[in-house]
């Protein structure tokens, strides 16, 4: 097997050549999508390689707000490697539950939801707001999210607390799910999300991961699934049935091993099929 940083190199030279055919006009792009990774979830207090290999790829990351992994340093460094690589960022709230990653579900009330997820948005909203920048988007993480997409009641409080901390911030969801219908009901932007990395059930959720083929690793396994989401808006389930799925943005999660290769290497098969990768910020 070729090592990562070999890969990631290869993957990374093949990606700058074909921006270079783009700006050269060469093979117009017929679509437009969002490539996001979850950033800021290192246990240290200063950004990761990781992370800054990966923004040589994505166009948007949410970033980990001190509840589920990060911490206000963390957080700072990150959004000032975000401003320097280009790439839009959005808020990534999560359950207080640091030792379970935040994908541990916690039967919490919707007042306290409401409240939690307004307290991250907000903290990481002033650090951008110090470095010049505005968030993007709010993106819930682990168990939030997945809790999000059938739960009304979940969904409603973290719609109402992004709502009525900005109007103009974006909602970042399952397609069909509770939250984007609560998001939209709220009056926000909404942006559904296809997973390039994660194998899906044939009602369109994620496998869950305790299931041993839940998270795919294969760089052109899982590009070619990108390539599959954003051109042909279709998925392949984990039971071989086909699911439609129109997205806005793809994810690539940043604690998979070797992200940063699959990062490129998804870059450059959406590069390659005509797609144009660029924040939703910009559309």
């Amino acid at each position: 097997m070729e090592p990562r940083a070999t890969a990631f190199a290869k993957a990374t030279a093949s990606l700058a050549k074909a921006q270079r055919r783009r700006a050269r006009g060469e093979g117009s792009p017929r679509l437009k999508i969002d490539l996001n990774a979850d950033i800021g979830e290192s246990p240290s207090s200063s950004t990761t390689s990781n992370d800054e290999l990966l923004m040589r790829s994505i166009t948007s990351g949410s970033i980990a707000c001190g509840f589920h992994a990060g911490d206000p340093s963390l957080m700072r460094a990150t959004v000032r490697l975000a401003q320097r690589s280009g790439v839009a960022i959005g808020a990534h709230p999560g359950f207080a539950d640091p030792t379970g990653f935040g994908r541990r579900e916690i039967n919490a009330d919707p007042p306290k939801i409401t409240d939690m997820v307004l307290y991250q948005v907000g903290a990481l909203s002033a650090i951008a707001r110090a470095e010049g920048l505005r968030l993007q988007h709010v993106k819930p993480h682990g168990a939030l999210y997945n809790m999000s997409v059938k739960r009304e009641d979940v969904a409603e409080a973290i719609a109402r607390a992004v709502a009525s901390f900005d109007e103009k911030l974006m909602m970042v969801g399952l397609p069909g799910s509770e939250l984007l219908a609560a998001a939209a009901a709220h009056g926000l932007r909404v942006a559904p999300e296809g997973f390039a990395d994660r194998a899906y059930e044939p009602d369109g959720s994620l496998t869950p991961r305790n299931l041993s083929d839940a998270v795919l690793t294969d760089p052109g396994r899982i590009a070619d699934r990108a390539v599959q989401i954003a051109r042909d808006r279709q998925v392949i389930a984990r039971d071989g049935s086909v699911l439609t799925m129109h997205v806005d943005t793809i994810c690539v999660h940043g604690d998979t091993p070797g992200s940063a290769a699959i990062a490129a290497a998804v870059r450059l098969g959406l590069e390659k099929a005509g797609v144009t990768v660029a924040p939703l910020v910009d559309w």
